[in-house]
C-alpha cells in the first residue's frame, strides 16, 4: 500500500463517497470502509479508483495488516438514521468503533477527522455553540439515539483530552448541520428535502412540507441549517492540510433558512413556479422534531478556516442541474 493513503470509513455513503472523490482528484490513493448492500450505493464510488475495499468486519485486522501507511482515516461511517430504534446497533457503529478508532490512532500517530452532527444540540434550546468544554457539552440534550450516541463520542474525546488521556496527533469532530448534495440517493427516508421532493417538483406536482406544531413557527417556516456537500468537504480537506487545526467544530452555513425558502429554490433551480403544500406531521416525531438549527461558525473562523460557504439558492440549482436532471446524477 502506499505511504500517505487516507482510510474513509463510510466512505460508500453521501458524505464519504464526496470526500473520497475529492481526494481521488487530488491524487491521494484512497481506501474505504464500507458495506455496499443491495442497492445502487456501490455507484457512489464507481468512478473512483481505489487503494482497497473492506467491509467494516475487517477493519481490525487489515488495520494490523496496513495501517503504518495510513496519513489520517476520515470518520464518516455511522447509522445516521435519526429514526432508527435499534439503540444497541447505533451503540456498536456509532459510539464502540469510533472509540476504537480513537484509541488505535492515539497509540499509533494517525491523525483523525471525524463527523459529529448538529443532531447533539437537541432542541436548540441550549443554543448552538460548537463550546467543547465538558461543563458545555453536558448541558446538551439530544432528541433521539443518533444525535446521542454522537454527544457522547464528542464528551469522551473531550474528556480524554481534558485530562490528557493519549490522543491522536491530530483530532477535529465536525457537527454537520443539514447537508445536501450529490450521492444520497441510497438513504431513503434520510434523504435531504431537496432530494426527497425533486421528484415532485420535476413533474409539476406541488412540493408538500409538513404543517408547524410550534406557535412560533408557520407552516414552512420551520428553518434549518442547510449546507451544500461540497462546503463539507472543503472543511475536511482544509484540515488535511492543516495538521495543527484541532477541536469540535460547527459544520453549517452559519445562516438558517426555511422549509419554504428551500421549495422555492428547488422550483427556481428547474426554472418553475413554485407551488408548495402543507401536509400533517407524522405524530411520532412531534415531540422530537427541531424546528430551528443554525451553526455558530465563530470558532472554525478563528481556527482559520476563512471560505465562504454557499447560499442555499446558489447550492440547490448546482445540484438541481448538475446532479438530479442529469442521466448520471452520481459524482
Amino acid at each position: 500500500m502506499k505511504a500517505g493513503t487516507i482510510l474513509v470509513t463510510g466512505g460508500a455513503g453521501f458524505i464519504g463517497s464526496n470526500i473520497v472523490a475529492a481526494l481521488c482528484d487530488r491524487g491521494v490513493p484512497v481506501v474505504v470502509c464500507d458495506r455496499l448492500r443491495r442497492q445502487d450505493k456501490w455507484r457512489n464510488l464507481a468512478k473512483r479508483e481505489l487503494i482497497d475495499l473492506i467491509a467494516p468486519e475487517g477493519l481490525r485486522e487489515w488495520l494490523d495488516d496496513h495501517g503504518a501507511d495510513l496519513e489520517a482515516i476520515v470518520h464518516m461511517g455511522a447509522i445516521s438514521s435519526t429514526t432508527e430504534v435499534d439503540a444497541d446497533l447505533i451503540a456498536d457503529v456509532n459510539v464502540r468503533l469510533s472509540l476504537f478508532l480513537w484509541r488505535w490512532c492515539a497509540a499509533h500517530g494517525k491523525r483523525l477527522i471525524y463527523a459529529s452532527s448538529a443532531a447533539t444540540y437537541g432542541d436548540g434550546s441550549q443554543g448552538f455553540d460548537d463550546d467543547p468544554r465538558p461543563e458545555a457539552l453536558a448541558r446538551l440534550r439530544p432528541l433521539n439515539a443518533y444525535g446521542w450516541s454522537k454527544h457522547l463520542f464528542d464528551r469522551r474525546v473531550v474528556r480524554a483530552v481534558t485530562d490528557g488521556e493519549p490522543a491522536p496527533p491530530q483530532w477535529a469532530g465536525l457537527k454537520f448541520f443539514n447537508v445536501y448534495g450529490p450521492n444520497e440517493y441510497h438513504k431513503g427516508s434520510m434523504r435531504s428535502v431537496v432530494a426527497q421532493k425533486f421528484p415532485l417538483a420535476a413533474t409539476d406536482r406541488a412540493v408538500t412540507l409538513f404543517k408547524s406544531h410550534h406557535p412560533d413557527y408557520p407552516d414552512g417556516g420551520q428553518r434549518r441549517d442547510f449546507v451544500f456537500v461540497d462546503d463539507g468537504v472543503d472543511v475536511v480537506l482544509w484540515l488535511l492540510d492543516n495538521p495543527e487545526v484541532n477541536g469540535i467544530y460547527n459544520l453549517g452555513t452559519g445562516k438558517s433558512r426555511t422549509f419554504e425558502e428551500l421549495a422555492r429554490a428547488l422550483c427556481a433551480g428547474l426554472g418553475k413556479d413554485p407551488r408548495i403544500e402543507y401536509i400533517e406531521m407524522p405524530e411520532e416525531i412531534r415531540d422530537r422534531y427541531q424546528y430551528r438549527t443554525e451553526a455558530h461558525l465563530d470558532r472554525l473562523r478563528q481556527a482559520g478556516y476563512r471560505r465562504e460557504f454557499t447560499s442555499l439558492e446558489d447550492g440547490v440549482r448546482t445540484y438541481v442541474r448538475s446532479y438530479l436532471m442529469q442521466p448520471d446524477p452520481f459524482r
